[in-house]
């Protein structure tokens, strides 16, 4: 049950929310090796955010699953999620965290 938590100070709209959040699965569901019928993400739009002392355009992700993770995994996480996000809200991905947590099924419930 993979799962992203993203959040960015840039407000968003419905169309580009729903372009986020088709695109952030099928990236989870590839990347994870999941079927996108697990995969769960959420997005935050307009939350304030302070990033190296300024408001400029930033976003901070969490992931979260229960296996499929792991270092060249978390990388290619972060890469792409950041290149969604500078596509689709112009976040250069320098102004861009992911934290990933893998558990193990004990942790999780459906």
């Amino acid at each position: 049950m993979p799962t992203l938590n993203l959040h960015t100070n840039i407000p968003v709209d419905a169309v580009t929310t729903s372009d986020i959040l088709k695109d952030a699965t099928k990236a989870l569901s590839k990347i994870i090796g999941k079927p996108e019928s697990y995969v769960m993400v959420v997005l935050h739009g307009g939350v304030p955010i302070v990033f190296a002392g300024t408001e400029a355009p930033a976003a901070f992700a969490e992931v979260i699953s229960i296996g499929g993770l792991g270092q060249s995994v978390n990388a290619k996480l972060s890469s792409t999620i950041a290149d969604i996000l500078q596509t689709k809200l112009s976040i250069d991905s320098s102004r861009f965290y992911i934290k990933v947590f893998r558990f193990p099924a004990l942790v999780l419930r459906l």
